[in-house]
């Protein structure tokens, strides 16, 4: 019965998404957390620098 469902055809409103973002791929797996307070923080980082070092 599980063999069944593995090979079910996707629905076609889905366009394969679905069975795309089940997949499991090799890699680094971020938090999306750090994808945001990363560049967040080079951009105050870089605001900083500029209001404090500029004579």
């Amino acid at each position: 019965m599980s063999s069944k469902k593995k090979g079910a055809p996707l629905p076609a409103s889905s366009a394969g998404l679905l069975r795309f973002f089940e997949d499991e791929t090799k890699g680094f797996k971020i938090s999306p957390k750090i994808v945001i307070t990363i560049p967040i923080s080079l951009i105050v980082a870089s605001w900083l620098m500029d209001i404090f070092l500029v004579p």
